[in-house]
Parts: C-alpha cells; structure tokens; sequence
C-alpha cells in the first residue's frame, strides 16, 4: 500500500506517519508539506531515513508538482492533513485558508480521479459544526448536526468537506471524511493552547486564557485520532462522515489550573484577556457511528493524555525551543542544502 499523507509535517499529521509505519511495516508513506509557519520538518527526523518514507517539499495547490508527485508513486490512498488551521489566524488573514483548505484539497483529488485511487481521505474539524450551548450538556455533534461555521477557518473546512462529497456525487471518487475534536499530545505546535500553557509555565511567563476560561472543548490524545483515521481508511464506508471524540470535555481554565499543578506553578501566572472574536463555546462529539460500525473508542483518559503531553514537553525542550526563537524554520535549509 501506497499513502500520500499532506501535512505530514504537523502535528496531527506526523503522529499519523509514526503511527501508520508502525502498525503497517509494509506500507510506503510519502509525506507532501509545504513547510509553512506550523509544519517542522525536524518533527519527523525520527523516520527520515526509514527506508519506506518519503518526503516532498510542495504546495498542495500546486497543480503541476502535485501531479508529478502522483506520477512517481502511484499512490493507492490519500490522507489529507493539509490545512491551515489556527482560527486566530484566519481571523486576520482568511484569504490563505481559503485558497489552502479548499482550492489545495480540489487539487488533491483532481489527481486522484485522475491517476486512479482506491480511498481518498479528508481529515476535517468538528469545528465545521459551530458550538453548543454550555446549559445543554445533553447535546452533542452527530454526523447529522447541519454546517454553521463560527469562523474564516471553519467555514474554509466546511467548504472543503462539501466539495469532498460533490467530487464523491458527482465524479463517483472515493471519498471518506473524519471530524475530530480537540487533539493534544507529542509535536503539538506551541501557539495552541496545551502546548502554549505548558511552555509559558516553565518559562514563568503570563497564561493568557480568553475570556473567562469557561469554554468547553472535548480533548483527544492524539493517538486515539490517528488510529480512528487508520481504522476509516480500512473499514469505514465511502462515501461517509465520522465524527472523532474522546468523551472528555474540559474547560480552559481547568485544563491550565491543571498544568499549573502538574509543574508546580503558581495560578497566579493566569491571566484573563479580551475573548476572541465570535468564540465558540462549547464542542462535544457523539463517536457513537465509528464505534458501532468499526469498534472504534478512545483508550486515553484525559488524566492520563495530559499527564503524558506534559512530561513529553519536559523531555523534549529542545524540540519546542526551536519553534519558539523561530530555528526550526531553518532545519530544512539544514537537512536539504547540499543534497
């Protein structure tokens, strides 16, 4: 088997790759990421030299390099992570999620109906649902819930999904769509907010929390995720959508109280700031479908995901120090300049 994984580069991405070359010893993985701001190649230095990956510098919207990557490896699936992804950012910028999210995946799946593929895969958001009210704890997102985008991000991921299913109508292409919650974990990049919260701590710096704190998000370690998608890939029927949760909603300001604990600093370090333009309050997602269709359920409790994400950042300073002062936009230059 033959998977072209986009992304690959970022965080939910590269857990992917780890995953897949893992569980599937035999398959051949290509990564295609563009590198900007939130992909870092030395995320994947640990299977660079495995002899079944690859990975290609491109754009997903570009047409003429994405064909030549098919032409090369004949790919008999597509997973596609691609994405920009960090609301606050397109609040600022929307025309570059725009153009990424949903003119990228037209891309990809032109060269999928036109060089042949046996599944191709859209990795979408649960965001593309809105929110919930914080009063109604009994409603949860189903794969039935309609499309009411909060942001420029969201409503770029929605779009994308709905051309994924028109390419399936109308072209007949063979198409699936997962919607996950919130992930967290290993290669989190450090501007979300996990990541951002631990590496503040132990910096002694500001926690900055929007708003109140009191939103809710349902929290899924990231490894659960990449098995789900595995599991879609294998098992789950073209032409369908599945809703990815962990069954662990959470507030914001408890998950930082909860950091704050875990390194042994000071709450004091919180600090409230002015909410996001058109914040969503609540997310929470009934998985009730993947677990009926394909057994799927998450194995990781918050309690023990977080505990794990922490010490991981502990371990791996380097890795998040890079990203901070800006080096690891360089890695690149470093791993590629005289080949």
């Amino acid at each position: 088997m033959n998977i072209i994984v986009t992304g690959g580069a970022g965080f939910i991405g590269s857990n992917f790759i780890f995953h897949m070359l893992n569980k599937h010893p035999d398959y051949r993985i290509v990564c295609l990421d563009k590198l900007t701001y939130a992909g870092n190649l030395s995320t994947l230095a640990p299977v660079m030299d495995h002899p079944c990956f690859r990975f290609v510098k491109a754009d997903i919207c570009d047409r003429e390099a994405v064909y030549k990557l098919f032409e090369e490896e004949h790919p008999d699936m597509v997973v596609n992570f691609a994405a920009e992804s960090h609301v606050d950012r397109s609040i600022e910028n929307p025309e570059v999620f725009l153009r990424t999210n949903i003119l990228g995946t037209q891309v990809m799946m032109d060269a999928c109906r036109k060089y042949g593929i046996k599944r191709y895969h859209q990795v979408s958001t649960d965001e593309v649902y809105g929110d919930l009210p914080l009063d109604r704890p009994d409603l949860m997102f189903t794969e039935e819930t309609p499309i009411h985008t909060s942001s420029p991000y969201s409503a770029a991921k929605a779009s994308a999904d709905l051309m994924v299913q028109a390419y399936h109508r109308t072209f007949g292409l063979p198409v699936t769509i997962s919607r996950c919650s919130n992930n967290y974990g290993p290669y989190h990049f450090p501007e979300k907010l996990i990541p951002l919260m631990i590496a503040n701590a132990l910096n002694d710096k500001p926690l900055p929390v929007y708003g109140t704190g009191e939103n809710v998000r349902d929290w899924l370690y990231v490894e659960d995720h990449c098995k789900a998608i595995d599991l879609i890939l294998h098992k789950g029927r073209v032409g369908e959508v599945y809703n990815i949760g962990g069954h662990n909603e959470m507030k914001n300001i408890d998950i930082v109280k909860i950091i704050c604990k875990a390194l042994n600093k000071p709450e004091s370090l919180i600090t409230y700031v002015t909410d996001r333009k058109g914040h969503d309050m609540r997310y929470a997602i009934d998985p009730t479908k993947i677990h009926t269709e394909l057994g799927w359920l998450p194995e990781t409790k918050f309690v023990d995901g977080i505990q794990k994400t922490i010490q991981w950042y502990l371990d791996n300073k380097e890795w998040w120090e890079e990203i901070i002062n800006g080096e690891y936009q360089n890695y690149y230059k470093k791993m590629y300049g005289n080949r």
